[in-house]
């Protein structure tokens, strides 16, 4: 069964991955994949950071004494993994064999109100190598970061205007340096410079989770079991599932969360509120 449409059509790979024996996934909040297309499941199990190579083959696994609450992930230019621990309230910088390099953020402490972090969701770098971090599921702020770790400002309040969040779920940048911030709850993506200030959004999603930008090209992983492919200037370009839960390959048990592109430009999508959920989707 096909997936998408004219350029942007796929098929779905069934059965592309492996665990050793006796090994499971549970939610599968985040995934993401290096330069040499190795695939980072950051999942909520005993194993929170698996790694496949591009043909679901196992490679390696670590995080098992650090990592303790899955949320958002990104990998950097360097292959550094960034890794946004939700109830955790920090974010932890490793290199890509599990070596941990920076933590951000006070573990198992919330911030005071406004301030990091309470419960944040995702991480990502502008051009500059600036650091913002969204937060999230107790707070309605970006915080932006230098990259190694010094809070420079944050900006947000609750709300529904402009410049304001109901869950700011996933940070992303483009190429021009603007940040995507997917503000779930309100069912939009807020454009916003690298000082905090609104440009734009796009409404009518359906609570958008996570976002990948491939160039012109914004890959969109929605709670209400769709996937949706954008460009850059806001024109839906195709989009599938939405409707009700389906177990069927290629739909949607539950709620897509999270979502990467390898080389190839296969897509990677993974579910929560459903165990092992990893689907790879094949550009035909």
């Amino acid at each position: 069964m096909a997936f998408g449409s004219g350029e942007f059509t796929y098929e779905v790979v069934e059965h592309w991955w492996t665990l050793p024996p006796g090994w499971s996934f549970g939610w599968i909040p985040a995934v993401a994949v290096d330069s040499k297309d190795l695939i980072y499941v950051y999942s909520r199990s005993e194993h929170p950071m698996v790694v496949l190579d591009k043909e679901g083959n196992f490679v390696t696994s670590w995080g098992d004494d650090v990592l303790k609450d899955a949320h958002g992930i990104y990998i950097d230019g360097d292959d550094n993994v960034f890794c946004v621990e939700r109830e955790v309230h920090c974010m932890r910088k490793f290199t890509s064999d599990g070596e941990l390099l920076m933590t951000v953020g006070i573990p198992d402490e919330v911030g005071a109100e406004g301030k990091p972090f309470n419960l944040p969701t995702d991480v990502a770098f502008d051009s500059a190598g600036m650091m913002y971090l969204t937060d999230g599921y107790g707070n309605a702020r970006v915080h932006k970061y230098t990259g190694d770790g010094e809070l420079i400002k944050s900006w947000g309040t609750p709300g529904s205007g402009p410049g304001e969040f109901d869950l700011p779920h996933c940070v992303r940048v483009d190429k021009h340096d603007r940040l995507l911030v997917a503000d779930r709850a309100n069912n939009r993506i807020q454009f916003f410079d690298t000082e905090g200030e609104f440009l734009h959004e796009w409404t009518g999603l359906h609570h958008p989770d996570t976002i990948y930008i491939d160039d012109e090209t914004v890959y969109i992983a929605e709670l209400d079991q769709r996937l949706s492919i954008w460009t850059l200037d806001g024109e839906k370009i195709t989009e599938w599932g939405g409707g009700e839960p389906s177990t069927r390959p290629g739909e949607f048990i539950k709620c897509p969360h999270g979502i990467w592109l390898d080389s190839e430009k296969s897509i990677y999508v993974s579910e929560v509120q459903a165990d092992a959920r990893l689907q790879k989707f094949v550009r035909v």
